[in-house]
């Protein structure tokens, strides 16, 4: 794995380029998303073909390979935004060139599919990339996601994630995570989550409780939840199952969890729900299971 690297700290005025890697993308979400970061004072640059369909995707492969290329490559674009998630982005890392990715130091922000570039990119460019919002809402960003969104991507700290804890003391170590269904995506692929020595943080939506349970044992089979250094847990939104009223998504989580020994932390404001606050995927944290919080100790970028 390269040495990690930070890309440089968005400035008043930068431009932001947004791609579609994954399902097609809804043009008023987009738009929606595009004003918003006008007002926050950036500029934003799309190609045309962005809104492009080929069966549920934003475009085909070759498209969306293109796409994210032309971004890495563009000196004018100083972060790559991506519009939205839902499925598409295993199906180009393979193509992507990650000697230009790193070389090009740029955040790479989005999450759920997006889990999928923001692993490969850590593991073959070694960079930094950014846990955060996309432009799937029309209603856009709440205003503590825009905050932690601009912060985040300025150079500052991000700021305490508070959830509820539930033991373990406390773990330092690397952020590394996404999607649930995602991370187990990884197994057997060349960009495969490491978690060693890691502090894992994991969200879905959808999935009922079982389905949790499986993707938390198949990450336990292959090794994953050995020596982590805390588990910090987003929202499972709308992980329930309507024919079993129990054990509940959280339950199953705990059931799974609690037997490691370490900290663990629920409840965290990231992933599908609201809020979506920003976290750097690579940085050093601490998670407290007492205090129910994670502390984020370096920025996600360079100033300078």
């Amino acid at each position: 794995m390269p040495a990690l690297r930070k890309a440089r700290a968005l400035s008043p005025g930068a431009t932001i380029g947004i791609a579609a890697p994954a399902f097609a993308v809804d043009p008023e979400s987009v738009e929606a998303g595009e004003a918003q970061l006008r007002e926050a004072g950036f500029n934003t640059v799309r190609r045309k073909d962005l809104t492009d369909r080929c069966g549920y995707l934003a475009g085909d492969d070759r498209r969306r390979v293109r796409e994210l290329m032309d971004l890495v490559d563009d000196d004018g674009v100083d972060a790559i935004l991506c519009a939205r998630g839902g499925y598409g982005c295993h199906r180009i890392v393979a193509d992507l060139d990650p000697l230009r990715v790193r070389a090009a130091a740029k955040p790479l922000i989005g999450f759920s599919d997006v889990t999928t570039l923001l692993l490969w990119q850590r593991k073959s460019a070694g960079l930094v990339g950014f846990h955060a919002p996309m432009l799937e809402r029309r209603e856009g960003m709440l205003p503590e996601e825009l905050d932690s969104f601009v912060r985040v991507l300025s150079g500052d700290v991000a700021p305490l994630l508070k959830g509820e804890g539930h033991g373990g003391g406390r773990g330092e170590g690397r952020l590394v995570g996404g999607s649930l269904t995602m991370l187990a995506a990884s197994l057997g692929t060349p960009w495969e989550v490491n978690t060693r020595g890691a502090i894992l943080l994991f969200e879905d939506v959808h999935e009922k409780p079982y389905a949790l349970d499986r993707l938390l044992q198949q990450l336990r089979a292959a090794g994953k939840l050995q020596a982590l250094a805390g588990v910090g847990v987003g929202h499972l939104l709308d992980c329930v199952d309507p024919k079993r009223g129990t054990p509940s998504a959280e339950e199953v989580v705990l059931e799974a969890l609690n037997p490691l020994g370490i900290p663990v932390v629920l409840g965290l404001p990231f992933g599908h729900g609201r809020p979506n606050l920003a976290w750097p995927f690579g940085v050093r944290g601490v998670l407290d299971g007492e205090r129910g919080a994670l502390e984020i100790l370096e920025t996600g970028v360079r100033r300078g």
